[in-house]
């Protein structure tokens, strides 16, 4: 319901209505639809850390090439995403009352990069690793910002229930890294773009 509406919208009786449970029940669980809520994010955040160590215990990750590493890491995270996506509207919409709920997320996208920069940096070759970390992170920026506000405002053309978001991101982050191995074919092509002289 969460992703129709916001937490102050949501009422115990339609969530129960909804659900088909009493109000009663839900007190009898809850001390208040602030007390729901928490529990919702520390589901949610439960859920991003299994996925996180499935990510990093996952075998087939070691032999994977960096163009099904990007598709596979952020089909992960935009699944993750889908499953909580009411949650995580209401937590940013109220990120200026209450920063510490979606302070929760952000310490989880920061550790979503850092599980996900080893494999990363495998298949980036060798040198450059400073560098290439930060592009990494850059890189990651990129895709979770453009998640965050497809759920925030949904401003289209795409949703996050598109499969073209899957695929349209996988390769943007896949760009993003290999301008990162190869910084000096980049500024070529950024020069070759730019403004011509008068």
């Amino acid at each position: 319901m969460l992703r129709t509406r916001s937490l102050a919208e949501l009422s115990i009786e339609a969530l129960c209505t909804k659900v088909g449970a009493t109000v009663g029940a839900f007190y009898s669980r809850f001390e208040s639809k602030e007390a729901y809520f928490n529990t919702l994010i520390e589901l949610a955040a439960r859920d991003c850390n299994a996925m996180l160590s499935r990510m990093a215990q996952n075998e087939q990750l070691k032999d994977t090439g960096l163009p099904d590493l990007c598709r596979l890491l952020v089909s992960a995270i935009i699944g993750w995403m889908r499953d909580h996506e009411g949650v995580l509207r209401a937590a940013l919409q109220h990120d200026d009352t209450r920063p510490d709920r979606w302070s929760t997320f952000k310490g989880l996208a920061r550790a979503s990069v850092a599980r996900a920069t080893p494999p990363l940096l495998r298949v980036m070759g060798k040198g450059r690793k400073p560098a290439k970390t930060r592009g990494i992170a850059v890189a990651f920026q990129v895709v979770l910002g453009t998640l965050v506000n497809a759920i925030l405002n949904d401003p289209g053309p795409l949703s996050l229930h598109d499969k073209e978001m899957e695929v349209r991101l996988g390769n943007c982050l896949l760009l993003l890294l290999e301008a990162e191995m190869n910084p000096a074919s980049s500024k070529t092509s950024t020069g070759a773009s730019g403004p011509r002289k008068k």
